[in-house]
C-alpha cells in the first residue's frame, strides 16, 4: 500500500512526454549546469553535459580516466543523474551509459531518459500564464467597496499570486486583506480565495501600473485544481520552447 502512494506522489513530478524532456535537456546543456551521477553504493560523480542529441536521443558527458568512483558507477550499470535549475530538481536515470574513448579525453554516453522527474518547491514555484489566455482576479476595491475591479494575473503559484494594478485604479497599500477574491485562471480553473498584500512594486513606466505580489488566504488545499493548472501551464510551455527550437 506504501508503495502505492508513493508511486501516486511521483505522478505530480513525472514527466513522459518526449517533447518536456528534450525542452529541460536542452535547458541543462544550455546552461552548462553541474549534473552529480550517483551510483547504487552511494558513488557519487559530478560532471558536464557536453551534448543532447536530438536526433540520435543520445546523451554525453564529460569524464576522467582512472576515476574509481565512475568506474563503480559503470560497472553497477545503475546510474541516476541529478542536476538544478534555479528552483528545479531533475532526475533521469542514464540508461546505456558507456564510456567512450577518444585522444586523450573520455565521454560518458547515454540514452536519453524516457522518464524524468522535476522536482520544485511547490508552493515557491510560479508560472506566467499563456499569452492566449487573459486570466484575472475579480475583487472590491478594500478603500472603495463600490468600485469593482478586473486585474490581471502576472504570475501564480500555490501560495500566491501576482495581480496588475493600473496607475489609474487608486493604490492598494501593502498589509492589505481582501476577503474575497474570484480568480479566474481558464475555464476549468475558477477559485474563490482571500488575498493578503505583501509587496507592492512598481514596474517600468511604459507598463503604467504596479505589481501586487499576494498571499492566497483560506485556499482548500485538498484541492488539486491550482495544482494541476500550474503543471499544466509549465508543460504547454515547455512544449512551445521546445518547437521554436
Amino acid at each position: 500500500m506504501g508503495s502505492l502512494a508513493a508511486e501516486a506522489e511521483l505522478d505530480d513530478y513525472r514527466i513522459t512526454s518526449p517533447e518536456e524532456i528534450q525542452a529541460l535537456l536542452q535547458q541543462l546543456l544550455s546552461s552548462r549546469t553541474m549534473v552529480t551521477l550517483s551510483g547504487p553504493n552511494g558513488e557519487g560523480y559530478t560532471t558536464l553535459m557536453w551534448a543532447a542529441d536530438n536526433d540520435r536521443h543520445t546523451l554525453c558527458f564529460s569524464a576522467e580516466d582512472g576515476d574509481p568512483r565512475l568506474d563503480a558507477m559503470l560497472e553497477s550499470g545503475e546510474v541516476v543523474a541529478v542536476a538544478y535549475l534555479d528552483s528545479i530538481k531533475l532526475q533521469f536515470d542514464l540508461e546505456g551509459i558507456v564510456r567512450v574513448k577518444g585522444g586523450h579525453h573520455s565521454a560518458l554516453n547515454a540514452r536519453y531518459p524516457r522518464v524524468l522527474y522535476r522536482f520544485q518547491r511547490r508552493s515557491a514555484f510560479r508560472v506566467q500564464p499563456l499569452t492566449t489566455k487573459s486570466p484575472v482576479a475579480r475583487l472590491r476595491h478594500p478603500a472603495m467597496p463600490d468600485m469593482q475591479l478586473a486585474l490581471r494575473v502576472l504570475d501564480v503559484s500555490l501560495s500566491g499570486v501576482a495581480l496588475f494594478l493600473p496607475d489609474n485604479v487608486p493604490m492598494i497599500a501593502a498589509g492589505v486583506k481582501i476577503g474575497q477574491c474570484h480568480l479566474e485562471l481558464d475555464d476549468d480553473t475558477q477559485l474563490q480565495v482571500g488575498l493578503l498584500i505583501h509587496h507592492v512594486t512598481a514596474i517600468h513606466p511604459e507598463s503604467r501600473g504596479a505589481r501586487l505580489g499576494c498571499e492566497l488566504v483560506g485556499v482548500d488545499w485538498s484541492d488539486r485544481t491550482l495544482q494541476h493548472y500550474i503543471n499544466q501551464t509549465q508543460k504547454r510551455r515547455l512544449a512551445l520552447a521546445a518547437e521554436k527550437r
